[in-house]
């Protein structure tokens, strides 16, 4: 018996639409399983990168802070007793100018200058004019410190991770001391009396000099932004020198004390 000429062509046409079909769902698979590659573009927030081209050779910087004198010894003894001012009178902001340069990975040589002055409004604490008025005067104490000293790191400064890439660290915290030259003026002006005759009198006396100054400090340098840096300072002055001729019967002027600062530095290549 022959087959009928349409069921032939049924059974044509259904293996067609099957194969089709067939291929149709493997095509899907295969788009889905491997998608096509896209460009990559960076983000707009990622940060720069943290390191610097080679570890730096030197640095400048500028603080300010506070100058706290001792303010020890016959003078100050004596300005205290006699007028309304007290040794804490005489603390002053101050600014630091310095810079350095390594001569170690962990070392560097300083040399820097700070400077202060102090302005005190003062009057007798047991006199008074005939007109019973406060007998008044301004004391004014000016400190310049050229000074070179030796700092050292007590931690790495950073960390080299190719020839050229250096890496800071964070935070490096230092110690170190030196010595250098003090200069100093210390000056009264107003009205006075006369201890013999008890009379009043104006005028202006005035002490100033240089003289030898030795000094320790520590601190820390705290990394801020690429070869920016914040730094944190504490250090102890010794200093004294002779008085003019102004200031007669004194065991010299203490020029010693403390002196916080913070500020900003710069690294240098």
């Amino acid at each position: 018996m022959r087959p009928d000429r349409s069921g032939r062509m049924f059974l044509i046409d259904l293996s067609l639409a099957i194969a089709l079909v067939a291929g149709s769902a493997a095509t899907g698979w295969a788009t889905a399983g491997d998608p096509e590659p896209q460009a990559q573009t960076p983000r707009p927030d990622q940060p720069a990168p943290d390191f610097l081209f080679g570890q730096p050779r030197g640095w400048f910087g500028l603080d300010a802070g506070l100058v706290l004198p001792r303010a020890g010894g016959e003078l100050f003894k004596f300005v205290s007793n006699q007028l309304t001012v007290e040794k804490h009178d005489f603390r002053s902001p101050g600014v630091n100018l310095q810079g350095g340069f390594l001569i170690s990975p962990r070392m560097d040589a300083v040399v820097g200058v700070d400077m202060s002055q102090a302005n005190v409004t003062s009057e007798y604490r047991d006199f008074v004019s005939d007109d019973r008025l406060p007998i008044s005067q301004v004391t004014s104490f000016d400190q310049v410190n050229l000074s070179g000293s030796l700092k050292i790191a007590l931690a790495p400064r950073g960390r080299h991770i190719s020839r050229y890439v250096w890496v800071p660290r964070k935070i490096v915290p230092y110690v170190g001391g030196g010595g250098g030259a003090f200069y100093y003026k210390f000056e009264q002006a107003g009205d006075f009396v006369d201890f013999r005759t008890f009379k009043i009198f104006k005028d202006t006396f005035t002490s100033e000099g240089w003289t030898a100054s030795g000094h320790v400090f520590g601190g820390a340098d705290i990394r801020i932004w690429r070869a920016l840096f914040l730094n944190a300072d504490a250090r102890y002055v010794w200093a004294h020198a002779q008085l003019g001729t102004d200031f007669v019967g004194f065991d010299g002027i203490d020029l010693s004390g403390f002196r916080l600062a913070t500020g900003l530095s710069v690294a240098l290549r």
